[in-house]
């Protein structure tokens, strides 16, 4: 696709925002990347990424390099703010997924934010997009973050449900109006 769609390159940045029924510090101690989520992505993730294996490094200190591997590649993000149960971001120094001529990561973060019954998460994402024309690829683009948003965020729902537990985890939208 890049050989017959790549453009100079323009910044983009996703955004999911959803509600958990749980206080910031429980949402916190929850929290995954992409590449830690158990089981298997959803088909349009499956479709356009490779698949993902895991991380190694610890992504709750400032300055750590979080290596993201996948099958055959890796991601490497590094810790640059870590506020518990406030802020977790991150930028991205290394990127070989095979997808750099279309979609550069440059970075992201986890925003929480006290709301009524329990905590608003904001996931966001960074990145630098190649593909023109841009009003035919950025809703494709911001239908698979969102589907990585929501497999992610799901992943934490999931975490917070007790043992054993057979309802669904559910990813709700937010409550709150936030800034």
């Amino acid at each position: 696709m890049a050989r017959l769609f790549a453009g100079h390159a323009v910044s983009e940045t996703a955004a999911t925002r959803v509600h958990f029924r749980a206080g910031p510090e429980a949402v916190w101690n929850r929290v995954v990347f992409y590449e830690e989520v158990p089981g298997s992505p959803p088909f349009l993730l499956r479709a356009f990424l490779p698949r993902p294996l895991g991380t190694e490094g610890d992504k709750t200190r400032v300055g750590e390099r979080v290596r993201c591997v996948y099958r055959e590649s890796e991601l490497v993000k590094r810790i640059t703010v870590v506020e518990p149960a406030r802020l977790l971001q991150f930028e991205v120094v290394e990127q070989n997924l095979g997808i750099e001529g279309c979609v550069l990561t440059q970075g992201g973060s986890y925003q929480f934010f006290p709301c009524g019954d329990g905590t608003d998460v904001a996931l966001v994402t960074d990145y630098r997009a190649f593909l023109h024309p841009r009003h035919l690829w950025r809703p494709l683009e911001a239908l698979l973050v969102r589907s990585l948003h929501r497999h992610i965020l799901g992943a934490v729902r999931a975490a917070l449900l007790p043992a054993g537990s057979l309802a669904r985890a559910a990813v709700l939208p937010s409550q709150c109006f936030h800034r």
